[in-house]
């Protein structure tokens, strides 16, 4: 197992050198700014809702791995799925504010929530990583093609230009797109067709043992496990 603790710790190898290298995005690229609860606060304080910013944390890991199915909509047409990515986080939002006991303090929680999904597309909530653009640029100067493979929704393109990403990847390739999530095999074969790569040819970077790792991996893809903790 190819594991390291941030960007910079990839193995170079000139020869052979991947074709492309695929990166996740959150945790990988950038993160959130502090934590997913004191974001949310940022939020529900306009809102006149003040609570623990771990409790409201802990609340939203617990939503987040209770949802049934990935953030992924097979089968949906193009132009339905921001809608579908919309409920899908609305979803989490509720199960959230209910289990930290303050869903009621909101006068009106769908206007509540449509700020909070906005704010998350915006620079806002999220901090690059000190080594993202040095690594960035070390690869593109090797003639690496770069590539996003992440399990976000449609709001990644507005993030990546927002953090002054955008022009370093050749393509991005989003679970909601495609209609399969990391670690399913079919997103990394979606994102690999876009380069005209085998999977011999490319890497995979990521912060998740069983989606990025494992995923990447299984695929025949050369793996790295991101372990920032």
């Amino acid at each position: 197992m190819e594991v390291i603790s941030d960007l910079s710790q990839v193995e170079w190898r000139s020869n052979p050198q991947p074709q492309v290298i695929f990166l996740d995005a959150v945790g990988t690229l950038f993160g959130v700014r502090g934590s997913v609860g004191e974001m949310y606060l940022n939020v529900t304080r306009q809102f006149g809702v003040e609570m623990d910013a771990q409790l409201l944390d802990q609340a939203f890991y617990q939503s987040f791995k209770s949802m049934p199915f990935p953030m992924a909509f097979p089968g949906v047409a193009v132009t339905d799925i921001p809608g579908k990515e919309y409920d899908w986080w609305q979803q989490i939002a509720v199960d959230t504010f209910q289990r930290a006991g303050i869903y009621d303090r909101f006068a009106d929680f769908s206007a509540f929530f449509a700020q909070l999904y906005h704010y998350f597309a915006s620079p806002a909530p999220w901090i690059i990583y000190p080594e993202t653009f040095t690594m960035l640029e070390f690869w593109r100067q090797k003639g690496v093609k770069l590539g996003i493979l992440s399990n976000f929704d449609t709001r990644i393109h507005p993030v990546l230009q927002a953090l002054n990403l955008s022009n370093y990847f050749d393509s991005v390739t989003i679970s909601t797109e495609v209609g399969a999530a990391k670690p399913n095999a079919e997103i990394f074969q979606a994102a690999l067709a876009k380069h005209d790569c085998l999977p011999e040819q490319a890497w995979h970077i990521g912060d998740s043992l069983k989606e990025d790792y494992e995923g990447a991996k299984s695929s025949g893809i050369r793996a790295f496990w991101l372990d920032r903790v």
